[in-house]
């Protein structure tokens, strides 16, 4: 009877070792199908908040008139931001896009045709931002890793569709809203109240932020910011 007992102890202790191992296993391919299929990128809306420097993002699909300009004001303060670039647009002024480029200044990704990213098929917010990559490369050279959503326009199947091809989407902080004002003081008082540590300043190549460019850039440096491209603010 000693022995029976002692015998059906260990049957029990091996059957637990094996049900606690077979439970690892099943944890372990749940952990993997999570990471390969449901992890992605929350969008970035600012950066450090520890670092003093701000970062402009500059949306470019139309505005040519006002790029030159705004080129030499940030080549006259030493300045290099990120221009999110529409495909289309580089596919129409590749002249342009290239001086954007020769300047220094950091490339990202807008979308092909500037949609509402929302609206469309997973398959399709690959194919705008490849499609765009891929024009934005023929001309610099350079390929882009930073997707900012025309309108803003995202949600979790945007981001995970761009972070599924290595994109890291980016939005903003603080908007100059110049697309919709014809008085450059306005944005100049937006910037005065609501600059932060780590801002991502939204803007575009309009008649109004030339106006203010000069203004903007001079009051965040007398307030002790470095301006910096989106990858720098970003850095960790």
């Amino acid at each position: 009877m000693k022995t029976r007992i002692i015998f059906l102890s260990k049957k029990k202790i091996l059957m637990g070792f094996l049900v606690i191992f077979a439970m690892l296993v099943f944890a372990g391919m749940l952990m993997k199908i999570s990471i390969n299929t449901m992890n992605y990128y929350d969008p970035i809306y600012k950066g450090r908040a520890d670092q003093k420097n701000v970062a402009f993002a500059c949306n470019v699909v139309w505005g040519n008139e006002y790029l030159p300009d705004m080129l030499k004001i940030l080549k006259e303060n030493e300045i290099k931001i990120t221009f999110f670039i529409g495909g289309e647009w580089a596919s129409k002024y590749p002249d342009v896009l290239l001086s954007i480029y020769k300047e220094g200044h950091e490339l990202g990704n807008h979308g092909y045709h500037h949609l509402k990213h929302s609206k469309l098929t997973r398959e399709r917010n690959v194919q705008e931002i490849l499609t765009t990559e891929e024009a934005v490369k023929k001309v610099t050279g350079c390929k882009t890793n930073l997707f900012a959503p025309p309108y803003g326009d995202v949600n979790s199947m945007v981001a995970s569709a761009a972070e599924s091809i290595h994109y890291q989407v980016i939005m903003w902080s603080l908007d100059t809203i110049d697309w919709n004002t014809k008085d450059y003081q306005k944005i100049l008082e937006r910037i005065g109240s609501k600059h932060h540590n780590g801002a991502i300043i939204l803007m575009h190549p309009t008649e109004v932020t030339v106006k203010a460019l000069p203004g903007m850039i001079k009051k965040l440096k007398q307030e002790g910011y470095d301006i910096v491209t989106v990858s720098k603010v970003l850095e960790q």
